[in-house]
């Protein structure tokens, strides 16, 4: 695999967090075209309502390729109300089988409130253990920073957003410009 083929991971960090009853999904802002800041403060975190059921979902790689696969998410959700797992695998199956979405250059981390996963283009349905999953650039930064905060007093928003400093801190490819979305479990 050459440093530029997927997942070449350069562009973003997201991180979600679960603790507290609650689910936060942070993602920094910065659009990286190679070495070159194209955008700080794209909004790479979205909350999706389909049939009045909330799901925040947070996404890794071609903009354009995550826009795809967040109407897919959107529409299986409306398929199938309530089930983020379901519609997940669905959406993963699809995403494994099908020519054109094979193609697609992105991840996704999603969550009802109850549950967090990753979402991969190699058919991936990824429940995190520790309930901290990160993608991205950074999305190792983040992790580490976010595991090692778990056991104190902040809560996932605290954790979310000090994990995203320590990334942005690190990673190039990510800057301090955070969205985060949280709900509740």
């Amino acid at each position: 695999m050459s440093e530029n083929s997927f997942p070449g991971w350069h562009g973003t960090t997201i991180i979600g967090v679960r603790k507290g009853g609650q689910v936060v999904i942070a993602g920094d802002g910065q659009v990286s075209l190679g070495d070159t800041v194209i955008k700080g403060t794209a909004r790479k975190v979205r909350r999706l309502s389909p049939g009045g059921f909330d799901v925040v979902a947070g996404f890794a790689g071609s903009t354009a390729d995550a826009f795809t696969l967040l109407e897919r998410l959107e529409a299986k959700l409306e398929a199938t109300p309530g089930q983020l797992q379901r519609a997940a695998v669905e959406l993963a199956k699809d995403w494994r089988t099908d020519k054109y979405l094979q193609k697609l250059e992105a991840m996704l981390i999603v969550s009802d409130g109850r549950e967090i996963y990753v979402i991969t283009g190699a058919g991936d349905v990824l429940e995190p253990e520790h309930d901290v999953a990160a993608i991205g650039s950074g999305g190792n930064f983040a992790l580490a920073a976010a595991r090692g905060m778990m056991d104190s007093d902040l809560t996932a928003e605290d954790v979310a957003r000090k994990a995203m400093a320590i990334a942005a801190d690190i990673c190039v490819y990510t800057n301090g410009k955070v969205t985060v979305e949280s709900i509740a479990g």
